[in-house]
């Protein structure tokens, strides 16, 4: 039996480099929409239909495994219609492209940082609005780089790293489960009234299967940061002070690559929310700063596609 890894990774490296060169057109957007408005769509339906009354964690928990199986089995229905080899992996390829976001992460954060270099604090912070569930409102210089660094690196892992590793491990049924897992946690898996109960199923999968690629993405921002024993040490004494179990990785990873402390103080939904500092004793950051992090961001970006080569060349000797 063939081992399926170097094609899945070959796969979702030719997937990266098409992100990464055309984004999600406009003009494709337009007529067809995208894979996750469409998963958000059967979300709001279900949710529209099951978070009342009672059982309300039980009717989550059923509608987030109907929106991963419906999205994981036509992935394996489209997988199972491919050819075999060099076709077969890049129509794979093709339909990975749009369950990755390398392109649209950066260009959402240049449009916080472009601005901010200028001294244009309301484009920035209108910027940062569209990336962050926070008030940007108040934010000064300092607090909207801050949010626009956390945005990047937690989106690195959950916008890339992350369907790219559950790429290479199961194909185009594992990315699309995964898509839809972080789809389901981003839009019903918040601790609110609301959702508390119905969206407890989709935050607990999130968190899983979000825990490995979570580290990988630190230790890549670790190893292309230029400072990485300073990288390390910040990752592995902040990690856990985050809110999160799993973005506190890449966030305490980049904050020791560039000195800067993150998280902190926020307000979200007109409420202060004192959350720890990570990397308390770096400086505040600024817009050369976040400039430098989109830097980090596309090192990155080329350390994983290596990565995703080594692992391809496997299917040479194997």
């Amino acid at each position: 039996m063939n081992w399926p890894v170097p094609d899945f990774a070959l796969a979702m490296l030719l997937a990266l480099i098409i992100d990464a060169a055309i984004g999600w057109p406009d003009a494709v957007f337009n007529r067809i929409g995208h894979p996750v408005t469409w998963l958000g769509k059967l979300i709001e339906e279900l949710e529209k239909r099951l978070n009342h009354a009672t059982n309300r964690r039980f009717k989550g928990t059923c509608a987030a495994m109907m929106v991963i199986g419906t999205a994981s089995g036509l992935a394996a229905l489209l997988a199972a219609m491919s050819p075999d080899g060099y076709v077969g992996v890049l129509i794979m390829a093709v339909l990975a492209w749009p369950l990755i976001a390398v392109r649209s992460m950066h260009e959402h954060v240049k449009a916080v940082s472009t601005p901010l270099k200028d001294g244009d604090i309301a484009a920035s912070r209108q910027a940062l609005s569209m990336i962050v569930g926070r008030d940007p409102s108040q934010l000064d210089e300092a607090g909207i780089a801050r949010a626009g660094m956390e945005s990047l690196a937690e989106n690195t892992s959950d916008g890339i790293v992350a369907p790219v590793f559950w790429g290479v491990l199961f194909g185009l049924p594992g990315i699309a489960a995964y898509k839809a897992i972080n789809t389901l946690d981003s839009m019903i898996g918040h601790r609110n009234e609301r959702y508390e109960a119905f969206g407890w199923a989709s935050a607990k999968t999130d968190d899983v299967v979000n825990s490995v690629p979570a580290r990988l993405t630190g230790m890549l921002y670790v190893l292309v940061s230029g400072n990485p024993a300073r990288a390390m040490r910040v990752m592995m004494n902040n990690a856990h002070k985050h809110r999160s179990p799993n973005a506190g990785w890449p966030e305490a990873a980049l904050a020791g690559a560039l000195d800067v402390r993150l998280s902190g103080p926020r307000v979200y939904d007109g409420e202060l929310s004192q959350e720890p500092w990570v990397n308390g004793a770096g400086r505040d950051a600024d817009a050369e700063q976040l400039v430098l992090g989109l830097r980090l961001y596309v090192r990155l970006i080329f350390a994983l596609c290596g990565l995703l080569a080594v692992i391809a060349s496997l299917a040479i000797v194997v």
